[in-house]
C-alpha cells in the first residue's frame, strides 16, 4: 500500500508539472496519423511528454517504448488524470486495437518495428475488415490476397473503415484459401496505405463528418512478413482484435466526470433550486444515470483488475461493449432532453458551439450499437458463450 500511496504522490506532482493547461478539458486528442496536424501546442507537448514516458500506453511493456505499469498502478494514472481534467495524450486503432494484439500474438520482428512508432504517435492504423457482402457474417468477406512469394497481391473491397483517409497502415482479413469451409481461409496482414492500388473514398454521415470510408485494392502488396499469426490461420486473431476493440468502444459508457457535466448542463437550461437541477423529474434522470455510469466504471475497472496483465477479458467484452455504446445513447438523448430546440442546430448565429457539437454527437452516437459488432451479435454472444444457451 505505502508502494502504490508514493505512486500516486509522484504521478499527480509530475502531472501537475507536466500536463499544460490546453490538455485539460474537451479538446482534440492525436489519433497517431502523421496526416491529422495538431495545430495546438499544449496537445503537441502532452503527447511529447507522455509519450516520453511510455503513458501513452502505460500497461505495455517498457522494452517496446510503453510505460511497464502494473494494474494498480495504471488505475492510478487515470484517476490522477481524471481528478485534473486530462485528456488522453493518444487514442486510436493503435493503441487501442492492434498494438494490444501485436503485443500478445505478434512476433518479436512485429512488435519491435510497429509498437514503438503506436507509441510515439507517429503512425496511424485503420481496420480493413467488414465488406458490402461481408458485415455481421464477416467470414463470408471475398477481398481475396494471391501469394507472390515473399508477398500477397490484394484484390477486393472494404467498407466502413474508419479513419482510412488518414491512415498510414491497415491491418486487414483477406481470403487466402477459398478452397476450405470460410473461417479456415482467412489471414490477418498488415499493409501501407500509402502505396499504388489503394484507393480511399469517404462516406458523409448525417453527422457532417466522414469518418467512414470505401477502401478499393487492386493488386496491392502486403509482405508476407507483415502476416500476423499463420496463413490461413486469422480469424483467430481477428476475433481477439475484436474483444479489445468492443472494451474500447465500450469505454464510451462510463465516466462519472461525463455525468457531472450533465447536471451542470441541466441547471444552466433549467435553473437551480437551492443548489440543485431545478426540475424534478429531469434530476431523477440525472441521478441515474450517473449512478449507471459510475456502476459500470467500477465493473470494468474490476474486470480489468481480475485479468491477466490488464488483458481484455473474453466474452465480457461483449457486456461492456453493449453496455457501454447503449449508455452513451442514452447520455446523448438525456442531453437533448435537456436542451430542448437548442440540442436540434445544425448552424447559425441563434446556436453556441457546444449546442451544435452536441448535436453532431447525438447523431454519431447511433452508429454505437453498430460499430465493432451490432448490440445483438453481442447479445447473442453473450447468451452463448457466458450463459451457456443453446443456438
Amino acid at each position: 500500500m505505502a508502494a502504490i500511496d508514493d505512486f500516486r504522490a509522484q504521478t499527480r506532482a509530475w502531472l501537475a508539472q507536466n500536463c499544460p493547461p490546453g490538455a485539460r478539458g474537451p479538446g482534440q486528442i492525436p489519433t497517431g496519423s502523421t496526416k491529422i496536424k495538431i495545430e495546438d501546442p499544449d496537445t503537441k507537448l502532452w503527447l511529447t511528454r507522455m509519450a516520453e514516458r511510455g503513458w501513452t500506453a502505460p500497461m505495455w511493456p517498457k522494452a517496446y517504448g510503453g510505460g511497464g505499469l502494473t494494474k494498480e498502478q495504471y488505475v492510478v494514472l487515470i484517476e490522477e488524470m481524471r481528478r485534473i481534467d486530462a485528456r488522453a495524450p493518444l487514442m486510436g486503432m493503435g493503441t487501442s486495437m492492434i498494438g494490444p494484439t501485436l503485443l500478445e500474438l505478434g512476433t518479436e520482428d512485429q512488435k519491435r518495428r510497429h509498437i514503438p512508432p503506436i507509441v510515439r504517435g507517429e503512425l496511424g492504423w485503420c481496420q480493413g475488415y467488414s465488406e458490402p457482402s461481408a458485415g455481421s457474417d464477416l467470414a463470408s468477406l471475398r477481398t481475396r490476397a494471391e501469394d507472390r512469394g515473399d508477398h500477397f497481391l490484394i484484390n477486393g473491397q472494404k467498407i466502413w473503415t474508419s479513419g482510412a483517409q488518414y491512415a498510414d497502415w491497415m491491418f486487414a482479413l483477406v481470403r487466402t484459401n477459398p478452397d476450405v469451409p470460410k473461417h479456415e481461409g482467412i489471414s490477418f496482414v498488415l499493409l501501407t496505405m500509402n502505396q499504388p492500388g489503394v484507393t480511399v473514398k469517404p462516406i458523409r454521415l448525417i453527422s457532417g463528418t466522414s469518418p467512414f470510408c470505401e477502401t478499393f485494392f487492386d493488386n496491392a502488396r502486403a509482405l508476407k512478413k507483415n502476416v500476423v499469426g499463420e496463413v490461413n490461420k486469422g480469424w483467430t486473431v481477428a476475433k481477439r482484435l475484436l474483444q479489445y476493440e468492443r472494451t474500447s468502444i465500450g469505454g464510451i459508457g462510463g465516466g462519472t466526470q461525463a455525468s457531472t457535466k450533465i447536471e451542470d448542463i441541466a441547471k444552466t437550461y433549467l435553473g437551480e433550486d437551492d443548489g440543485r437541477i431545478a426540475d424534478d423529474a429531469t434530476r431523477q434522470r440525472v441521478i441515474s444515470h450517473r449512478m449507471n455510469d459510475r456502476s459500470f466504471g467500477l465493473t470494468m475497472r474490476r474486470s480489468m483488475e481480475e485479468s491477466q496483465s490488464g488483458r481484455a477479458p473474453g466474452a465480457a467484452s461483449s457486456m461492456f461493449k453493449y453496455y457501454g455504446t447503449e449508455q452513451n445513447i442514452r447520455r446523448y438523448e438525456l442531453l437533448l432532453s435537456i436542451m430542448g430546440t437548442q440540442a436540434v442546430g445544425w448552424d447559425g448565429a441563434n446556436f453556441s458551439a457546444d449546442e451544435l457539437t452536441t448535436t453532431r454527437a447525438w447523431l454519431r452516437s447511433k452508429a454505437n450499437s453498430i460499430e465493432g459488432g451490432t448490440s445483438e451479435v453481442q447479445l447473442n454472444i453473450l447468451a452463448k458463450r457466458v450463459l451457456g444457451l443453446p443456438d
